[in-house]
């Protein structure tokens, strides 16, 4: 197995990129002001779960295929941004012209939200290509390249998730907050699509200036 030192190094970098503004965070936080503190934890259930799979992929070997072929990873990366931009335009649909009621917000069935997230995670192959390059910089080679890999994807996955769930509770009591303001009330779906749309055009742009 890995060492000691090796593997406290590894949780202080996986705690740093956790708490680094990200993708993941602003997904989880649109969910939260949107839905509310329950609909963030149910997002960044799903998000875990879909990183969970990964983790397996990654420890099987599987995961290379989308690491060594251009055609599964263009094709994933486009279809979770494009799937991003798909949910935001969700969030206009649903957002009313007049909302007389302060205190009502728009709720979804913890399934579809689970749902959701789980399939935005699974389409994002940077998940399997972070895996790919920074898991084996911790492992030691004459161990089980398994089990190790498992351990160490199962950490950045369970510390991603405690952070997940920090930014569902600020976002959700910042979207309660601000439910209260007739500014915001109206516009409150409206912002939370936008985030999304805005995070899947970015990351369609980023694609393309990448190649």
């Amino acid at each position: 197995m890995f060492s000691t030192e090796a593997y406290l190094t590894f949780l202080t970098a996986v705690i740093v990129l956790a708490l680094s503004p990200g993708p993941s965070n602003l997904y989880i936080m649109a969910r939260s002001m949107a839905q509310g503190r329950q609909a963030g934890y149910a997002a960044a259930s799903g998000m875990a779960a879909g990183s969970i799979l990964y983790v397996v992929l990654t420890a099987l070997g599987l995961s290379t295929i989308i690491a060594y072929s251009p055609l599964a990873y263009t094709a994933l990366q486009l279809c979770g941004a494009v799937y991003l931009i798909y949910l935001g335009f969700q969030y206009f649909r649903q957002a009313p012209l007049h909302q007389p009621c302060a205190s009502a917000q728009v709720s979804q069935p913890t399934y579809k939200l689970l749902k959701q997230s789980f399939v935005v995670e699974l389409t994002n192959p940077k998940t399997a290509l972070f895996f790919l390059a920074f898991l084996p910089q911790f492992v030691n080679p004459e161990g089980h390249l398994g089990v190790q890999l498992m351990a160490l994807g199962l950490t950045y996955t369970i510390v991603g998730f405690i952070s997940d769930l920090m930014v569902a509770t600020l976002s959700g009591k910042l979207g309660r907050w601000l439910a209260h303001h007739p500014w915001f009330e109206r516009w409150q779906d409206r912002l939370s699509g936008s985030i999304l749309i805005g995070l899947g055009s970015y990351l369609v742009i980023q694609h393309y200036t990448e190649r």
